[in-house]
């Protein structure tokens, strides 16, 4: 056994030993004990919820032999228990290391071929296993970790390869179908293809892993261990082991070594459902896994050893690949869904780790990344989805990569990168390098001139197989696929035969029956556009002729027949059980039906409730021939077999719809959830029944035991067990899915009964069902049916049956799986009811995640099974049998028919939207129908046109009547609305017709104008060809396009060029404006201060004059000082400018200096520019903008010459046109006189030249509505007549079609004015034949006489005319003559010029070349240049700086001279205390260092230093006393002068302040110093640099001008022009010649000639200048001495005039004091202001008092009023008591109203009294002087009443 044992193991252990296994042998002990530890190593990185569940774990076998019942995950993750039960069994059987393999080294491949394909297995039991592991067998295993696994140490093959499973207690043999070959090969699974020697390869193919040799193509199998498939293989560098990663629940990695092919490691616990990607790193001792879904788990192995280094997760979605680095190992690459991320092994802290960096894409498109590959520089070069490489390095896009014309470099993903010698290899899923359809290519990678072409080596389908069907005769099969190919095998001898390719995708075959065709040769194949082909298989060696075949291959096909039933894809096609019908179903819910002796002749179809996917006729045991139909929506149809009509004409038949067939149909109605509710209802009453029993007999052994207290007690239990029992679980609810569940498969099993198999919810059962009557009455859609019986199927509840087929006497069921298993039951005879589908053999072959099994199929012999699946693999197998293959054994192919070369081969159908047969008969009646609807509108058309015809006689016949008698138009119409709403409609129809074209309409216009903007608009001037009249001479123009990006057009100078008017508007426009609107402004202004001083014009006073005055006298005084000074200071500036145009001694002047270096430049001995030594003069030199410049000013004025030579031919076409058209009009001018000429006087008429279309190119976009109706006929005729030469002339047709027409109705080239000439002429001839037409008399004499000078006349203007034109003619052609002259010379100088520009641009690219590096010498010299500058600047700055504290020394030293003697002076010559003062003064003393104060701190601190240097003013005798001598110099000595002590004081202070600043001084000198000797080093330094610069900078202006220099350039020479001659001839060899041209000859000679003459004149002029300088020289002398005597005069003068020497610039700028001035100026102002202001004053007094008087007179008024009415008051009151007195007798008291209005009458009093008094306080105040007026006081009662009023 191995050292772990997988799930399962266990419990096959037992049957294994029983079947007598053919090795014993088991690993050492110590390696089980390894490896089990190895796993508890795993177990103890899970998580805590990972932990394995207690209790006895029950292992059954199932489909793959090993599978087990667990309840969880983590059971299989730790089989610890299981290897200690191992441990404790197999303690004592040991074996020898290298024993332990199952395939012993001496039988590698035989025993392999004989054992691995087919195993024979007696018996197979399942057990139940305890797998509980005691604590110490676990310690034991933990402790051997550290143990290394034997090198030498193998796992058996036999213990891990998957096994079929077969029922127990079954007789059936477990190799009942053995693998005999593979046909597939799945090319779309990821690195499904290794090498593991030059002729070995190997591949996936769902459950096995394939070996085959490329010479001989034979093949190997290793099975899955697993059971669930391979999800990838990989191979060690060196060749010696490959990887199996399977897929499953936790995979295992296993390692194979090669070739022994024997398992040699297993790694587990990597991923949980599948592995992705396994590699191996360079040197092979690690191994990178990483997982699928949904961990993505990136694991580093250290394989030998079977351990994990490292663990984490890759990605959070699809990773597709993961590489180790082969320069570097500890760095991976992992890629997938939209991610690229880059790993390194780092060592951390914590230890080892992998460290992942997730590639960004930044601008770049976000892409799935398929292959890559690892450079060796570190960079990673990976594919995208778009097919362009993506260059990465750090993690980011360096660059994206694609081919050297923008295009892609794969039109696809690329899905792998190599790195061959040096060369990158990328292979794409678009075909290049890598077959996408399926094949396996051999290429040879030399890429040398003996490379052999690419070789297929096998081909395959690509995809899934979606049919197979196999010969009823011999060993062949027809497969078809989506990938457009049916293809023939021969599955005896393993070899494929023949294929054909069509243009869309085969979805159904069969083989046709015998009883339709003999020899078996013939096969239907059913397609995804609807079409059936009936395809015919032949040997192509029994035909007689061979014309042209080269190979005889050994099968060949030829298609038959084709015909369309459906339109769409096929999916079900079935012969009748005699041959007589072909039906075909289809997704397009139709079966049509054929009849197979006429030739396929359709006899109908019907429509089905759904998709078809499945068609059976019922066998020959039924009575009656029916057709089964399932559809995938749960609709199963049986339909009887349809009625053959006789020969009859089926014209009249609309449609082939049969509608009278009694279809019986079953709609099936979910019954699982009853099922399983019945199920549970059993189990349940299983249970009871089983409780009750052994209660009973509990109750018996209690009653027998202990009597009626054992009843007692028994009742007690049952009451406690009745109390402790729970209510039953809820039965399960019936369920009905709301889809139906598809149909799958079905088969007959009796008339009318038939099985079904179902996938979706009702998956797990067969059913078995029955059809109900026949009722046409009701709807297949309202009927729910339930099967009348069901079989129960293990293990196939997410795993149902897609296909089912039966062996020839229908004892063994073959199954294809969904998960591409095969299921193998076993029936009885005669078992239509299946009751004895209970036994079965199950095993996995295809993929299991997506290799559903599509096809199954058995040979006529039933000795081989076929299975295709989705994975695209291909299975045959060999059926048990007691008979036994032979080796030899190879299918017949069937001969050819005689005749079958020569029969023509059927048009095929290779348009898929071709009709459908059903389609093309409803169109066929369409067109019938609309042939008569027609035939009856032409008749229509037809009476329409009688009518209008007779409706125009009517017409014509009112329009002869007179006037007055015509009937009106609006007389006509029946009905003057039928006329407007024609109106109507036809307007609504042409707005809805101009509504549907808008967009066709905006899409060609602007498709015209993108054509304009590409082709015309460029183009400035087309191609005119000009034809001469008389000769064949012609000129063309140049075709012009806009100027090239090199054309700078020179541009004139503002001062040269006329401003436009944009530029005036720009320039003075705004501004002027402005400017012109502030002059308005201004000159209102100004109007507006002359009206207003017209105004305001007073007569000045005195005091105004007197200002004036003044001012004008200050004015003037300034004035003349001014002046004078400005003088003064113009006589200085020319003093100044006078003697700066001095010449210095040693001055030289500027242009001969210019002269000097212009002749030591351009004179001497010159060197050639090809000269090794030739030095480029810097205004000499080139580059690509100076080179730019110049093609472009060559491109503009050949664009400017061309111009103007296109300007002349268009003139010249101009003229021709006017030629014409004046030759038009002579020529009807001609034909009026010759009309009145006889004819024997008539002169033949000159042609009229014609304007051919090349002249009018302009006329080609013109086009009107006759033009694009003829187009638009002409394109229609093209394309009925669907010819390629008339697409493509259809195509050219809108230009050459306008061209055409255009040129056509412009023959004649008339325009406006030629044509109402020619009318006018044409009018004129029409009326002379009238005026002679009255009246034909005799003419009188004069009449003849008159007739006679007219004839003369016209015969005079018929020569005039035809001179005439022949002068135009001939004076048009010399035009054109010498024009062509000028243009062929012109032509030449084009010819040069581009030969010119062709130099100038091959100079560009070499100057462009030189470009970058000479800029980069040219930085670098101007860099030291300006270096060098700034040092020479701060050089100068130092020496500057160095000078002035220089001066600043000088002037310290003589401050301290000055101190010195002023201090000797003070003293006397005869004190005697001078020795002992100037000891005191010249002592040195320390002093504290003046510093800033900045803080308290900084004030306490005393500085140590003290000037100790001695004043360089101090004596020896000083310096030689004595130091030690002591004095105090802080007392004055007796009799010393106290003042003269204090003075030596307080001068020794200011002498040390000097000395400190002489040495601060001293010290910023000295550095200056060191500071300028630096700055020279570097000067020195940088100047060096910029020798050096230059120097380089002038090699590659030399190498630039030499690569210059070899550049060959095109001179037209003329043989005359050659002077360089050898014995008379011209020799072959021209490189060392010059080419000169004529004026540079002369220009040198007369050179020579003027530099002779030249040096006579210098010679003479340098002489003359010589005695010139000798007479200025006395000159001189003179002119000083007159000089000394004017100074001595003028000197003279002031002292006699002034007394002493004055300034005179000072005396003449004398002026007045200005201040004093200005001061009397603003008194008088003020002066003046003042009288103003009190003159003001004085106006309003005068004012305020003409006011106060009006007042007083209002108030007096007012006065007057108020006594007036005191006066009435006291007359209404004395009435009133009169009234009241009179009346008062009557009433006794005081009324109330008397009352209230007494109280009025007194408030008012009070009020008129309060009125007075203010008025009277009124008066007062206004009689004061600048007394002030206040309101009236107002009583509380008016302030009530006044809002009132308001």
């Amino acid at each position: 056994m191995r050292p772990t044992a997988r799930p399962g193991s266990a419990a096959l252990e037992e049957g294994w030993r029983c079947l007598g296994n053919r090795s014993k042998r088991r690993p050492p002990a110590d390696a089980v004990k390894r490896g089990a530890a190895a796993v508890s190593t795993f177990e103890e990185m899970k998580e805590p919820d990972d932990q394995d569940t207690d209790g006895e774990k029950s292992v059954t076998s199932k489909s793959d032999g090993k599978k087990s019942l667990r309840s969880s995950k983590s059971e299989s993750r730790s089989p610890v228990q299981e290897d200690n039960t191992f441990l404790e069994d197999d303690t004592d059987e040991t074996f020898n290391e290298g024993e332990g393999s199952y395939l012993e080294e001496d039988s590698d491949e035989e025993r392999l071929e004989g054992s691995l394909s087919s195993f024979q297995y007696d018996d197979l039991q399942s057990t139940t296993v305890p797998q509980q592991t005691p604590a110490p067998a676990v310690e034991e295993a933990e402790e051997e970790v550290k143990k290394k696994i034997s090198e030498s140490f193998f796992y058996d093959y036999m213990e891990l390869a998957s096994m079929p499973f077969v029922t127990l207690d079954s007789n059936i043999p477990l190799d009942l179908l053995t693998l005999v070959h593979s046909f597939g090969y799945d090319c779309r699974k990821r690195a499904n293809l290794q090498l593991l020697d030059d002729s070995i390869a190997i591949y996936i193919a769902g459950n096995q892993l394939i070996f085959l040799n490329l010479k001989t193509k034979e093949q190997i199998y290793l099975r899955s261990s697993s059971g669930e498939g391979i999800g990838v293989i990989g191979v060690h560098p060196h060749k010696t082991y490959f990887t199996v990663a399977e897929k499953g629940s936790f995979p295992d990695i296993i390692i194979y070594e090669y070739p022994s092919l024997r398992p040699y490691r297993i790694l587990r616990d990597g991923t949980e459902k599948g592995y992705a990607y396994v590699d191996f790193n360079y040197s092979g001792n690690l191994l990178a896994s990483v997982g699928s879904n949904p961990d993505y788990t990136l694991t580093i192995w250290n394989w030998k050893e079977e351990q994990p280094i490292l663990r984490t997760k890759a990605f959070s979605q699809e990773v597709f690949k993961v590489t180790f680095n082969p320069d570097n190992e500890e760095q991976l690459t992992t890629s997938g869904s939209g991610h690229i991320k880059f790993w390194e092994m780092a060592f951390t802290f914590t230890g080892l780790k992998l460290q992942g960096s997730l590639g960004r894409f930044g601008k770049t498109i976000t892409t799935d990344i398929e292959g890559y590959m690892e450079l060796p520089d570190g960079k990673v070069l990976s594919g995208s989805e778009w097919g362009n490489m993506l260059l990465w390095e750090g993690g980011l896009i360096k660059v994206e990569l694609c081919r050297g014309t923008s295009k892609s470099c794969h039109n696809g993903p690329i899905n792998q990168i190599m790195l061959y010698e040096g060369e990158v290899i990328t292979v794409g899923s678009d075909g290049y390098v890598r077959d996408a359809n399926g094949a396996i290519w051999k290429l040879d990678l030399s890429f040398s001139n003996i490379t052999q072409d690419p070789e297929c080596l096998f081909s395959f389908h690509s995809g899934a197989i979606e049919a197979v069907a196999v010969s009823p005769l011999t060993y062949l099969m027809a497969t078809t696929a989506l990938d457009c190919s049916v293809r023939i095998y021969d599955f005896a001898s393993k070899t494929p035969l023949a294929q054909m390719k069509f243009k869309q995708g085969g979805t159904a075959l069969v083989w046709v029956p015998r009883m339709v065709n003999f020899t078996g040769a013939q096969i239907i194949v059913g397609f995804e556009d609807g079409v059936v082909r009936i395809l015919e298989l032949y040997d192509p060696k029994g035909l007689t002729i061979f014309a042209g075949r080269k190979k005889i291959l050994d099968a060949d096909i030829q298609l038959k027949q084709v015909f369309k039933p459906h339109t769409a894809c096929v999916t079900a096609l079935a012969y009748e059980r005699d041959g007589e019908i072909l039906a075909t179903g289809s997704k397009d819910q139709t079966v049509f039906f054929f009849e197979v002796e006429r030739d396929y002749k359709p006899i109908g179809y019907i429509n089905t409730p759904g998709p078809v996917c499945q068609l059976m006729w019922s066998p020959m045991s039924h009575p009656e021939s029916t057709l089964l139909i399932m559809c995938e929506n749960g609709y199963i149809l049986e339909a009887p077999l349809p009625t053959i009509k006789q020969e009859e004409d089926d014209h009249d038949v609309v449609s082939y719809e049969i509608k009278d067939m009694c279809i019986k149909c079953f709609h099936f109605s979910s019954v699982k959830s009853k099922i399983l509710r019945l199920i549970e209802i059993e189990k349940r009453e299983r249970q009871r029944e089983l409780k009750e029993k052994i209660r009973e007999e509990r109750r018996n052994k209690l009653a027998a035991e202990m009597g009626e207290d054992g009843e007692k007690e028994f009742q007690e239990e049952e009451e406690e067990e009745e109390e402790e029992e729970e209510e039953e679980e809820p039965l399960p609810e019936i369920f009905i899915p709301s889809t139906p569940s598809p149909i799958l498969c079905g088969f007959y099993s009796e008339p009318g009964k038939f099985w079904v198999s179902l996938g979706g919810y009702d998956s797990g059962f067969l059913y078995h069902c029955e059809f109900p009557p026949c009722d046409e009455s009701s709807d297949f859609k309202e009927q729910k049916d339930e099967p009348i019986d069901v079989r129960y199927l293990a293990d196939t509840e997410d795993n149902p049956i897609q296909t089912i087929t039966f062996n020839i006497n229908k004892v063994m069921m073959f199954c294809g799986m969904k998960n591409g298993a095969i299921r193998v039951y076993v029936l009885n005879q005669n078992d239509p009811s299946l009751t004895s589908l209970v036994d079965y053999w199950h095993f996995n072959m295809h993929d299991n995640n997506y290799g559903c099994i599509k096809s199954i199929a058995s040979s006529f012999d039933d000795r081989f099974l076929v299975t295709a699946g989705a994975d695209g693999n291909i299975f045959v197998f060999n059926i048990f049998s007691e008979f036994m293959l032979r080796k030899d054994m190879k299918a017949k192919v069937p001969s050819p028919r005689f005749g079958i070369e020569t029969e023509p081969i059927p048009e095929d159908i290779e348009d898929p939207k071709a009709y459908s047969i059903e389609n093309a008969r409803r169109k066929r009646e369409h067109d019938k129908l609309m042939k008569e609807v027609g035939e009856i509108k032409a008749q229509k058309r037809e009476q329409i046109k009688a009518l209008r015809s007779e409706f125009c006689k009517l017409l014509e016949m009112n329009e002869k009547l007179p006037k007055h008698m015509q009937f009106k138009r609006t007389d006509f119409d029946v009905d003057s609305q039928i006329r407007a709403e024609m109106h109507r409609k036809t307007a609504f129809k042409i707005q809805q017709v101009e509504k549907e074209l808008a967009w066709e309409k905006e899409k060609h216009e602007l498709g015209l104008m993108k054509l304009k903007n590409r082709f015309r608009d460029p183009l400035e001037s087309d191609t005119i060809v000009v034809h001469a009249i008389l000769s064949d001479h012609k000129i063309s123009s140049y075709r012009l396009v806009q100027p090239s990006k090199y054309s700078k057009f020179k541009r004139a100078s503002q001062s040269e060029r006329k401003p436009s008017k944009l530029d005036r508007f720009e320039k003075e426009g705004p501004g002027r404006k402005d400017s012109q609107r502030d002059a308005g402004g201004s000159v209102t202004i100004q109007e507006e201060s002359i009206v207003e001083k017209g105004k305001k014009f007073r007569p000045k006073t005195l005091s105004e004059i007197i200002v004036e005055n003044q001012i004008e006298k200050t004015r003037k005084l300034i004035l003349k000082a001014e002046r004078a000074q400005l003088k003064i200071q113009q006589r200085k500036k020319e003093w100044e400018e006078l003697y700066k145009s001095k010449p210095g001694d040693d001055y030289e002047d500027p242009k001969d200096l210019q002269a000097i270096k212009e002749a030591q430049v351009y004179m001497g001995d010159f060197n050639l520019k090809t000269a090794p030594d030739y030095k480029i003069p810097e205004h000499m030199r080139i580059n690509a903008a100076k080179k730019e410049e110049e093609l472009g000013h060559l491109d503009s004025l050949v664009h400017g010459n061309k111009r103007h030579m296109n300007k002349c031919i268009l003139s010249l076409r101009d003229l021709k046109v006017a030629v014409v058209e004046e030759i038009q009009c002579l020529v009807e001018e001609l034909k009026n006189i010759q009309l009145t000429l006889h004819i024997s006087k008539h002169i033949p008429i000159p042609k009229i030249p014609q304007i051919h279309p090349e002249e009018v190119p302009e006329k080609r976009f013109q086009y009107d509505e006759e033009t694009l109706l003829n187009f638009k006929q002409q394109q229609m005729k093209s394309n009925d007549e669907k010819s390629p030469g008339v697409e493509q002339t259809g195509s050219g047709g809108p230009v050459g079609g306008f061209l055409k027409l255009s040129s056509g109705k412009d023959g004649d080239l008339t325009t406006r004015d030629s044509i109402s000439r020619s009318s006018k002429a044409s009018t004129f001839s029409l009326d002379i034949p009238k005026c002679l037409e009255f009246e034909k008399a005799e003419p009188t004499d004069v009449e003849l006489e008159i007739m006679k000078r007219d004839e003369i006349k016209h015969v005079y203007m018929q020569q005039y005319l035809v001179n005439r034109i022949k002068e135009l003619v001939v004076t048009f052609d010399a035009e054109l003559r010498l024009l062509r002259h000028q243009k062929l010379k012109l032509d030449t100088q084009m010819k040069l010029s581009d030969l010119h520009h062709v130099t100038l641009f091959q100079e560009i690219l070499l100057l462009k070349n030189f470009e970058k590096q000479e800029n980069v010498l040219q930085e670098r010299v101007n860099s030291l240049d300006k270096e060098e500058q700034y040092m020479q600047w701060k050089i100068n700055e130092t020496l500057k700086e160095m000078e002035e504290k220089k001066n600043e020394i000088t002037k310290l030293q003589e401050q301290e001279k000055a101190l010195y003697a002023g201090f000797q002076a003070a003293i006397g010559e005869n004190n005697k205390f001078a020795n002992f003062l100037m000891k005191v003064l010249k002592k040195k003393i320390k002093r504290v260092k003046k510093k800033e104060v900045e803080g308290d701190a900084d004030e306490d601190e005393e500085s140590e230093e003290s000037s100790e240097e001695e004043s360089s003013l101090e004596s020896d005798e000083d310096e030689s006393e004595s130091e030690d001598e002591v004095f105090d110099d802080s007392i004055c000595p007796t009799n010393c002068d106290v003042a003269l002590f204090e003075l030596a004081l307080q001068l020794r202070e200011k002498r040390l302040d000097i000395e400190e600043a002489l040495v601060e001084e001293k010290k910023i000198v000295d550095n200056l110093k060191k500071e300028y000797d630096t700055l020279s080093k570097k000067v020195k330094i940088v100047a060096t640099n910029l020798n050096a610069a230059e120097e380089a900078l002038e090699a590659y202006q030399r190498e630039k001008q030499q690569r210059l220099n070899e550049l060959l350039v095109v001179i037209p020479l003329k043989l005359h022009q050659i002077e360089y001659v050898v014995f008379g001839e011209i020799p072959s060899d021209l490189s060392g010649t010059l080419v000169f041209s004529n004026h540079a000859l002369r220009r040198l000679q007369e050179r020579i000639r003027e530099l002779q003459e030249e040096n006579s004149k210098q010679q003479k002029l340098n002489k003359e200048w010589r005695e010139r300088r000798k007479q200025l020289i006395r000159e001189k002398r003179e002119m000083t001495k007159t000089i000394h005597k004017m100074e001595e005069t003028v000197r003279q003068l002031m002292i006699s005039k002034f007394g002493r020497v004055v300034n005179l610039e000072a005396l003449q700028t004398l002026s007045v004091n200005t201040t004093l001035e200005e001061l009397k100026i603003r008194k008088l102002r003020k002066e003046l202001a003042n009288a103003k202001e009190m003159k003001m004053w004085e106006e309003k007094i005068a004012q305020m008092r003409w006011e106060l008087m009006m007042k007083t007179k209002e108030h007096t008024r007012k006065l007057y009023q108020m006594n007036d009415l005191c006066i009435e008051k006291k007359k209404l009151d004395s009435r009133l008591n009169t009234l009241q007195n009179q009346q008062g007798n009557a009433f006794q008291g005081p009324r109330e109203a008397d009352v209230v209005a007494r109280e009025e009458v007194t408030e008012l009093i009070q009020l008129q009294a309060e009125r007075i008094s203010a008025l009277k306080e009124e008066i007062a105040l206004l009689r004061r002087k600048g007394g002030l007026i206040l309101p009236p006081i107002q009583s509380p009662r008016e302030k009530e009443i006044q809002p009132a009023d308001l």
